[in-house]
C-alpha cells in the first residue's frame, strides 16, 4: 500500500542517486513493474485520494507522460471500504486525545508569537517615526518575519505525527482491509499504522527491498553468476600475464 511519499520522498531519491523528482519516481515505478512481472507483487494506492495526489504531484513538477503512464499501469487503484473495515473505539479515543494535545501545543506557539510581535513593536515605538514608511518597515521586517517563524513552528507542533489528510486515512484503511504493508515517509502514518496493527515500510528502504527480491530472482541469479564468471576469468588472465 503506497502513500504519495513512497514515490516523492527526498531521502529516497538521495539514496538512489537521483536529483530530479521525476527521475526518482520513474525509477521506483520501474522497480515496482519488475517486481510485479517477476514475483506477482502488487502495489496498491487508495483511489481516488492518493492516486489524485500522485497524479497532481507528477504533473505540477513537470514530469512527462511516461511517469503518469507508469502510475496508471503498475499501481493498482482501489477505493477503501470505509464502512466495512472495523477499527476499535480505543484507537479513536487515543486519536482524539492526541489531537487535543496537539491543538493545545499549537495554541501555545500562537501565543508565544503574539507576545514576541507585541514586544518587538513596543521596543520600536518612536513618535518621530510614525510615518507610512516606518509602518511598512515594521510590517515587513518584524511582523512578517515573526509570522513566518510562527507558521513553521505551528505546522511542526500541530501536524507532525498526526493524520492530517483524508488520503492518509485512506492509506491505513485500505492497508487494513487488504492486510497489506504501508509504504510511506510520514510519521503520522507510521505511528497510527502501529496502533492499527498494520505493517509499515519506510519509503527510503522500499526500493532497496525490491532490488533485493529481484537480485534473488532466477534472472537476477543468472546475472550474478555471469558477473562472477567474468570477474573470475579476468583474474585468471591477470594471473597468467
Amino acid at each position: 500500500m503506497l502513500d504519495t511519499t513512497a514515490l516523492t520522498d527526498l531521502q529516497t531519491r538521495e539514496v538512489m542517486g537521483y536529483t530530479s523528482l521525476c527521475e526518482g519516481m520513474k525509477s521506483i515505478l520501474d522497480l515496482i513493474a519488475d517486481a510485479r512481472l517477476q514475483f506477482g507483487i502488487s502495489c496498491y494506492v487508495p483511489y481516488p485520494s492518493v492516486y489524485k495526489e500522485m497524479y497532481e504531484f507528477a504533473s505540477h513538477n513537470g514530469c512527462d507522460k511516461e511517469v503518469i503512464a507508469k502510475i496508471d499501469t503498475w499501481l493498482v487503484k482501489k477505493a477503501p471500504d470505509r464502512y466495512r473495515v472495523d477499527v476499535t473505539s480505543q484507537i479513536f479515543h487515543e486519536y482524539v486525545s492526541y489531537m487535543r494535545e496537539r491543538i493545545n501545543r499549537g495554541m501555545g506557539v500562537a501565543e508565544d508569537a503574539i507576545w514576541e510581535a507585541a514586544s518587538e513593536c513596543l521596543f520600536m515605538e518612536n513618535p518621530q517615526n510614525k510615518n507610512k514608511e516606518y509602518r511598512e518597515e515594521v510590517e515587513r521586517e518584524v511582523i512578517g518575519g515573526i509570522i513566518g517563524k510562527f507558521r513553521n513552528k505551528y505546522r511542526a507542533a500541530l501536524r507532525y505525527g498526526i493524520l492530517d489528510s483524508a488520503p492518509d486515512i485512506d492509506v491505513l484503511i485500505l492497508a487494513k482491509e487488504l492486510d497489506a504493508a504501508v509504504v510511506a515517509s510520514d510519521y503520522g502514518i507510521e505511528k497510527w499504522a502501529e496502533q492499527l496493527g498494520v505493517r509499515f515500510v519506510p519509503a527510503n528502504t522500499f526500493p532497496m527491498m525490491i532490488k533485493e527480491y529481484l537480485r534473488h530472482s532466477p534472472d537476477g541469479e543468472k546475472e550474478k553468476r555471469d558477473e562472477d564468471k567474468k570477474k573470475k576469468g579476468y583474474s585468471e588472465e591477470t594471473g597468467f600475464i
